[in-house]
């Protein structure tokens, strides 16, 4: 494992062939999400930006469950307390001014994974809940285990769901309805449902068989010009928030440069004598 990748709630390895496995790994907490968790993701993703062996990402967790959600032990006594209490040391607009910079920060750490120009793939086992589905909506393709189970779950501790799932969730469904449906009853939805509505591409029996499945993807991503495939998520993500005609312009410009890559010339030529073409890092 790189120094640079060293966390106290993540667990990062990269393969030789550009695959990063990223684990949160705080199982003892039931990978609860504390301010620890949420920043080395934020800064681990920002890294694997950077970081030019990386082509693809796994993103699971270890223990019981992908995640528990918000650690609401530390939010009671940090931040979110202080927000609704006050210390009496300051008024309300004083408060608030610094709590949406802390909102802005978290969002920011999370927004990462969507930002990060490698393809995340999400590996999703037992209980995703509350901030797990911001955190699986900010990813490009989400694979689960047949025990999974999806809660939007901030009506719950009776607040809006604020990181990503009322803006990310939509699109990723694609059915509004549902979206509301789920968000206003933080009801369990399960594997087989996710895949119903498209939330997961695939549902393996276990989270043996559905870590292998997200790496074997990742693998065969891996495999593909890191030109290419960078390209690809970048204009899909600015394609998403503009109309086609916006999508199409700015991707007439943004290929006017990726076009000098020698890459196409090495799938092209490997296609044509039906070989593996081999690419260079980003």
């Amino acid at each position: 494992m790189a120094d640079d990748y060293e966390f106290g709630t993540l667990r990062v390895a990269v393969s030789e062939d550009g695959v990063a496995q990223v684990e949160i790994h705080r199982p003892e907490a039931l990978n609860a999400f504390s301010s620890q968790v949420w920043q080395e993701l934020g800064a681990c993703f920002g890294r694997v930006k950077r970081d030019g062996r990386v082509r693809c990402v796994v993103l699971s967790a270890a223990g019981r469950m992908f995640t528990a959600g918000l650690d609401l032990k530390e939010a009671a006594a940090g931040p979110l307390g202080r927000a609704r209490g006050g210390d009496g040391d300051s008024d309300v607009a004083r408060q608030g001014y610094y709590h949406r910079l802390f909102i802005l920060e978290f969002q920011d750490a999370i927004s990462a994974i969507e930002t990060c120009d490698k393809p995340v793939i999400a590996v999703v086992h037992g209980a995703c809940l509350g901030i797990g589905i911001d955190v699986i909506s900010a990813c490009d393709v989400r694979v689960a285990a047949a025990d999974a189970y999806f809660v939007v779950k901030e009506v719950d501790i009776g607040m809006a769901a604020d990181i990503g799932t009322l803006q990310r969730l939509p699109k990723v469904v694609g059915n509004d309805s549902w979206v509301r449906e789920v968000c206003y009853t933080a009801r369990a939805v399960t594997a087989k449902e996710a895949q119903l509505v498209g939330l997961v591409s695939r549902v393996l029996p276990t989270r043996a068989e559905a870590l292998e499945a997200g790496t074997a993807m990742a693998a065969a991503i891996a495999a593909k010009s890191p030109v290419a495939v960078a390209s690809t998520k970048h204009l899909l993500n600015y394609s998403r928030d503009h109309s086609v005609r916006e999508g199409l312009e700015y991707t007439a410009v943004w290929n006017t440069l990726a076009h000098n890559s020698k890459d196409m010339a090495t799938a092209i030529m490997a296609s044509l004598q039906k070989k593996q073409a081999r690419f260079p890092n980003l």
